[in-house]
């Protein structure tokens, strides 16, 4: 058996499918999404994440989903030698991402924030579960959330009886498992200029992640800014990147180092994405692609006829 179930959740689309097990493990994923969602969003004053940034400073005892977010965004930072940066909330805000993304428009420009950055002194305790962030200093998990909530949610679903899961939350997916056909799951990559798909990869079991400009934008005709912010400025990344998609591991990997290479460039991605051991391709603002060394793997043929390297 099959089923799935399309729902919105943590500001994306989400589509889950579960082959095999209960009907009702849809319901059980829409609800570990809602309560991941209460825990972590910086928009809603209650949830975790919020207490973490409004008591910045102090030692903030927090879920065990909470702490390996937080421990995983921390990571993300590291392995992408800080150009995946969880504490960029405050230049966030004031680029004018202030409020929920569906209330912003043509009209909004920057807001009101005194966060700075400092991955590096975020302080982690896994024994009593806290997590301390610096004086001044704000964690946004921002696209991580998605892709760790898809980790868990597959995990979840498989651990309840089902054959094989796919959880997609807004362009972060994870899957594990059988799939509808028995074969490879397979993913479309969504060209990010000519509004269709640019192709798809075959992947049994991992997680894809895709980090683009041209969906989250606002501000007016002369002055549109997006959430992608380069940690070494502040301000919205300008490298004539477009999107990039990466394929690894887990949901979380995937998003940070979609975000990672994004933030890289060209040159330095591919270089990232052969240190990572993982594989991606990267979109240029002319709609060339520019595959990893090993996409071929994982790419189908029609990808490769999308742009020109």
């Amino acid at each position: 058996m099959e089923a799935e179930a399309r729902f919105r959740a943590m500001g994306s689309d989400v589509h889950v499918v579960v082959v095999g097990g209960a009907r009702s493990l849809l319901g059980t994923a829409r609800e570990l999404i809602e309560h991941l969602e209460q825990r972590w969003s910086r928009f809603r004053g209650d949830s975790e994440v919020s207490q973490l940034n409004a008591m910045a400073g102090s030692h903030v005892r927090v879920s065990p989903e909470t702490l390996a977010l937080v421990q995983r965004a921390l990571e993300g930072a590291r392995i992408t030698g800080g150009r995946y940066d969880p504490t960029v909330l405050g230049d966030v805000i004031r680029a004018g991402y202030d409020r929920s993304f569906e209330l912003l428009d043509e009209r909004t420009t920057g807001g009101v924030s005194s966060f700075g950055r400092g991955f590096e002194r975020v302080v982690v305790d896994p024994v009593v579960s806290t997590v301390t962030l610096p004086p001044g200093v704000g964690f946004d998990p921002g696209g991580i959330g998605k892709g760790y909530a898809a980790d868990l949610v597959v995990q979840e679903l498989l651990s309840r009886g089902a054959a094989g899961a796919c959880v997609n939350m807004g362009g972060d997916l994870r899957v594990e498992g059988e799939s509808p056909s028995g074969d490879a799951w397979i993913i479309g990559v969504e060209h990010p200029l000519k509004r269709r798909s640019a192709g798809t990869v075959a992947v049994r079991r991992g997680a894809a992640a895709t980090t683009t400009k041209v969906r989250r934008t606002w501000g007016p005709a002369g002055d549109r800014r997006h959430h992608l912010i380069d940690p070494s400025t502040g301000a919205p990344v300008r490298n004539g990147v477009v999107s990039s998609t990466v394929i690894a591991a887990e949901g979380w990997q995937a998003e940070v180092l979609a975000k990672g290479t994004f933030v890289a460039g060209l040159a330095e991605g591919l270089v990232m994405f052969a240190e990572t051991g993982t594989e991606g391709v990267l979109f240029d603002e002319r709609g060339a692609v520019y595959p990893s060394y090993g996409f071929d793997r994982f790419a189908r043929p029609e990808l490769h006829t999308a742009g020109v390297r």
